[in-house]
């Protein structure tokens, strides 16, 4: 190819620049073309790969999440009925509880959806540890989800007398999100338990934000009693 005359560029003439570019593209080229049987190799590897992730979600891990959404029904009945024990182990109808389904069907979203059920059982039930076990396993998906898991952790913590750890999920809980129901329902239990610590500052800023935040809040419509027994500790 012939040269072209210019300006030079960091210590190059132009032609130079060109000239390396040429350089470049024709060893690429060369290497493709010595291993083009390689290269299509992996192409190829790379299809079966696209392939076989189509093939997996759709041929095995949607019909387990299927088989297990039928499986896990019974437990979020009694789950709902407060029969919690049941709900975890043996819901009745020979059908799977809360354990099973995260035994038998692990990757899928019931699965996950699971462990958060597991969790708030064993709450209920006064296990902290295992409610913070299988609550920390729950991967929150959404807006919602994130609030009710740092909220239940919250509570297990603050069973098991461990304040502080109690303060810090139920501020990730109030931060989480904006959400009209959850929000100041968690600030109020940061002020009842800055209250409780001797926090003045804390709790009034708490119960301060659901009125003013939150003043349609359920929470809010007897806010200004708690607002007002802080102001007399101060």
């Amino acid at each position: 190819m012939a040269k072209r005359k210019g300006k030079t560029r960091g210590g190059k003439k132009q032609e130079d620049v060109l000239m390396d570019i040429v350089e470049v593209r024709d060893q690429a080229q060369g290497f493709i073309e010595r291993n083009q049987s390689l290269i299509l190799g992996g192409l190829a590897g790379i299809l079966l790969l696209i392939g076989g992730i189509f093939a997996y979600n759709n041929f095995y891990k949607l019909p387990r999440q299927k088989e297990a959404v039928e499986q896990m029904f019974q437990a979020e009945f009694q789950f709902e009925r407060d029969s919690f024990i049941q709900a975890l182990t043996n819901p009745g109808g020979g059908f799977s509880g809360f354990l099973e389904i995260i035994d038998n069907y692990k990757g899928t979203p019931a699965a996950n959806i699971a462990h958060y059920y597991a969790g708030i059982s064993y709450l209920n039930l006064g296990q902290f540890d295992a409610a913070i076990s299988y609550l920390n396993d729950f991967k929150p998906k959404g807006i919602i989800t994130p609030i009710m898991k740092f909220g239940a952790l919250g509570d297990a913590h603050a069973e098991k007398g461990d304040l502080a750890k109690a303060m810090s999920f139920y501020k990730k809980a109030a931060n989480t999100d904006d959400n009209d129901l959850l929000t100041p329902y968690y600030l109020k239990k940061i002020g009842m338990l800055s209250e409780y610590q001797g926090d003045t500052k804390g709790a009034l800023d708490a119960y301060n934000k659901i009125k003013e935040k939150y003043a349609k809040s359920a929470v809010a419509s007897d806010i200004e009693k708690y607002i007002e027994r802080v102001k007399t500790k101060g």
